[in-house]
């Protein structure tokens, strides 16, 4: 009983958008309405000194983008909330990608002066391809944007899924007022610095200067409209991940933040069921399980520890407990425990379905492997692996830290950003990445926590396919098909260009080229 009232208290998510549509302004506000910190930082608070709390990595504050996954836990109106702040920046989709494996619903954040962005439509597949349950914040009302009706359309068209508004805006930029709550019958009036003030529909008429307002009359009408052709609301097609519930507001004003924040907690799902070896693992099954998605090494730049990310799935984690380890069938006591805001960390002593803990890693995890409490295992089916899009040759500058250049290579891998691939010929080293920031982060945390210099040579952006190891013949493979082995010593060919790949194929119809994004979508 206990599991199951813990377990509906549970509320995580993670918050995607493109950069710069106000992600970490947001995320912020929440903070502040968990009474996590006194006053939110902006993300390029570089004069000042301050900081937003959930970027914390060196290279994070120098550049004002976030490049790693944060994990904030807190209290809020009795319930527990996780929230994953996702990389922003495009080149750390990956890391995204399997972040939202660990989550029960997302918050997508959307730029009301510019629309949908090439990250968001991105990030938003993966979220339709697990048919994760996504709630809409259309963000920065404080500045002329575009139509309502318009953003919309946009979202129905581009993104192929139903929206509800719940509530519906009074102008923008400096003409805003305020927006209509549609659930709530009332107007929440912007009063300016930070003031809301609810008014009940019923008691519009009283304050005539604001009924009277062109704007006020123009947007009532449109939200008449909406009453008459606009959708139902439907909640079981929301947590289907088919309808996505719309807000208006402004994350640096802020406004609106707080009312989205509390419909959202009330109506995101709790932990659902998960996928193990074909089965259903229910979150209220007494005994532990959960899946590491992310592992990262060096938060802390002094102890050089490396710390597992793990989403617990179901039952109760108690500090000290005996688990298994899928992979290997090894039993191992879980003393090390932390709960995270950003870099601050607390020891965890306990935890239920639906929580992010962070557990010491002595070097033995991987990112997908699943612990289970007792002897019988299984594994979760959550984990995709994406293929890379740039590949780079890479070396140390100074032969003589073969031995650091080789450890730091292994943990960052580790880690999940860069993939790590070995040349059959020359076995020399090559990473694979989703995009060129993440070899300048890795350039940097090579020389700044290994103290080992590397050189980076291009090798273009490359097409990989993945090969079955009997059909591999090194004879068939050349710099235009470069072939080589993954971290877990599957064969891959690197081609060149697309021309390459369909001259492979037409002169050797019978060995099979596996696309691993394909795989990942047909396999949900």
């Amino acid at each position: 009983m206990e599991i199951h009232d813990e377990m509906k208290k549970r509320r995580t998510f993670a918050i995607i958008s493109h950069p710069d549509a106000g992600k970490t302004t947001l995320t912020e506000k929440f903070l502040l309405y968990g009474n996590l910190i006194r006053n939110a930082g902006t993300v390029k608070g570089k004069k000042s000194g301050k900081f937003a709390t959930s970027d914390w990595m060196e290279i994070e504050k120098q550049r004002g983008i976030s490049v790693t996954s944060s994990v904030m836990n807190f209290e809020y109106e009795g319930y527990q909330v996780n929230i994953l702040d996702t990389p922003g920046h495009e080149d750390f989709s990956e890391d995204t990608y399997r972040t939202l494996t660990a989550v029960d619903s997302v918050i997508m954040i959307i730029d009301g002066t510019k629309g949908i962005e090439a990250q968001t439509l991105k990030l938003f597949k993966v979220c339709k391809m697990r048919g994760i349950p996504i709630f809409t914040f259309i963000n920065k009302l404080d500045r002329e944007g575009r139509d309502p009706f318009d953003l919309l359309k946009e979202i129905e068209d581009e993104l192929g899924i139903q929206t509800y508004a719940m509530n519906w805006p009074v102008g923008m930029g400096k003409r805003f007022q305020g927006v209509f709550d549609r659930r709530n019958d009332q107007f929440i009036h912007f009063t300016g610095n930070e003031q809301e003030e609810p008014i009940p529909n019923a008691e519009l008429e009283k304050h005539t200067e604001l009924v009277e307002n062109e704007t006020f009359q123009a947007a009532y009408e449109e939200m008449e409209l909406l009453e008459e052709a606009g959708e139902e609301f439907d909640m079981e097609a929301v947590q289907r991940g088919e309808q996505t519930p719309v807000f208006f507001g402004s994350a640096l004003a802020p406004f609106g933040v707080e009312t989205f924040f509390n419909e959202f907690i009330h109506m995101a799902p709790q932990p659902a069921p998960r996928k193990a070896d074909g089965d259903l693992i229910q979150p209220d099954k007494e005994e532990f399980s959960g899946f590491i998605f992310k592992i990262q090494a060096n938060m802390n730049p002094a102890h050089r520890d490396r710390v597992a990310f793990v989403r617990v799935c179901s039952g109760k984690f108690e500090r000290g407990m005996k688990v298994t380890l899928d992979r290997t069938g090894k039993e191992i006591k879980i003393a090390q425990t932390q709960q995270f805001v950003a870099s601050s960390r607390e020891t965890l002593e306990e935890a239920y379905a639906g929580d992010i803990i962070g557990i010491y890693d002595p070097n033995i995890y991987r990112i997908g492997d699943t612990l289970v409490q007792g002897k019988d295992t299984f594994h979760y089916d959550e984990l995709p692996q994406f293929p890379p899009e740039v590949f780079k040759k890479v070396t140390a500058k100074n032969v003589m830290k073969a031995k650091q250049f080789r450890k730091g290579i292994e943990q960052l891998v580790q880690e999940g950003a860069i993939q790590l691939f070995k040349g059959v010929r020359n076995d020399d080293f090559i990473l694979g990445a989703v995009g060129q920031l993440q070899y300048e982060v890795f350039q940097y945390r090579m020389k700044n926590e290994y103290n080992v210099e590397v050189m980076l040579e291009d090798i273009g952006d490359r097409i990989p396919r993945w090969l079955k190891e009997e059909q591999v013949d090194k004879k068939l493979f050349d710099e235009r098909s470069l072939l080589v082995k993954d971290r877990e010593d599957n064969y891959l060919a690197l081609f060149k260009n697309d021309f390459s790949l369909r001259w492979f194929m037409d002169k050797n119809p019978d060995i099979e080229l596996i696309d691993l994004f394909e795989v990942n979508q047909y396999s949900q």
